[in-house]
């Protein structure tokens, strides 16, 4: 039997590190500070087919998403990929166009801090 690469377990069943449990609490709370801190100064983020590289592309980025809607977010898997690399999905709910998606939350870490996210369907 083969696993399915794109099945995640439960968020329970995954020990998530500190950075990335910090990084989706703040990025709820529209905290762009505390987000921006679990970034290295050289992390890429590509979300809604866009790239934001380094600290400031990620800020404006940070600051675009956190007022152009407003939405709750579920947290309803992860998958450890590796030793620094996390998949979670997130449900959302908002105003945004087509009111529902769950999102796929890829991360690599680097030294303790987000190196990379990639943000997709």
């Amino acid at each position: 039997m083969t696993e399915n690469p794109d099945a995640v377990q439960s968020p329970e069943a995954v020990e998530l590190p500190e950075v990335v449990r910090r990084h989706l609490r703040a990025h709820d709370a529209h905290d762009v500070p505390t987000v921006l801190a679990t970034f290295t100064t050289e992390a890429t983020v590509a979300d809604d087919g866009q790239t934001h590289e380094g600290t400031a592309a990620i800020t404006r980025w940070l600051e675009r998403t956190g007022s152009e809607y407003t939405y709750t977010t579920t947290l309803v898997g992860a998958e450890r990929e590796g030793p620094d690399r996390y998949t979670v999905v997130q449900h959302l709910e908002g105003d945004f166009p087509g009111g529902t998606v769950d999102l796929r939350y890829r991360f690599v870490l680097d030294r303790g801090l987000i190196s990379r996210l990639d943000i997709a369907p």
